[in-house]
């Protein structure tokens, strides 16, 4: 599986792609809002060979990409979905080198999985969390269009304290209504 936009390629993980991962996992400044720790080489591997295996499930309900930008072929990042067919949901993902933060990046490569959620997979609703002290996370999800539902009040346990979440989601018809052209935006 393979989705491109104007600067990016996403794509499925390869084997040796942790090398690349690793230099994002390996970093506290990186990994200090997301629930695993910083990962050491073998930890970002085995993640990586896991992202592989979880591919060729059937009906597949993890899509894990490597962001890989176009015009120098290196990975710097990696978005995903995990997908609940029952429910017609899925949560979204993204995690980005801190060296091409700020580039618009990972907002380019998270509306590419929206659009893929949406227009593919015929999903009804995409959420993502993120600690609220995140502003760069959340300022994505809402660049995104997606909408904060809600403000929940210590409801993860992280790294030895209590954390909050903000709950973002965005549903089909918003997603429609917003990517359909209009006189107004002519």
């Amino acid at each position: 599986m393979e989705i491109s936009t104007v600067r990016l390629r996403l794509r499925e993980f390869k084997e040796d792609d942790w090398h690349f991962t690793n230099l994002y996992e390996a970093t506290e400044e990186v990994m200090r809002y997301q629930t695993s720790d910083i990962r050491s080489g073998k930890e970002s591997r085995e993640y990586i060979l896991q992202c592989l295996a979880e591919a060729k499930e059937e009906p597949r309900t993890l899509f894990d990409l490597a962001i890989v930008l176009k015009t120098t072929d290196m990975l710097i990042g990696r978005v995903g979905m995990k997908v609940d067919y029952d429910a017609e949901e899925a949560v979204l993902w993204y995690i980005l080198n801190q060296t091409y933060w700020n580039k618009g990046y990972t907002t380019e490569a998270a509306a590419a999985m929206l659009r893929f959620g949406f227009d593919e997979l015929h999903l009804h609703r995409i959420w993502a969390d993120c600690d609220p002290r995140n502003t760069g996370s959340y300022r994505v999800m809402e660049k995104l269009g997606m909408r904060r539902e809600a403000h929940f009040k210590e409801n993860i346990f992280i790294k030895g304290q209590w954390c909050d979440s903000y709950v973002y989601a965005l549903l089909e018809h918003e997603w429609k209504q917003a990517s359909e052209p209009s006189a107004d935006k002519a």
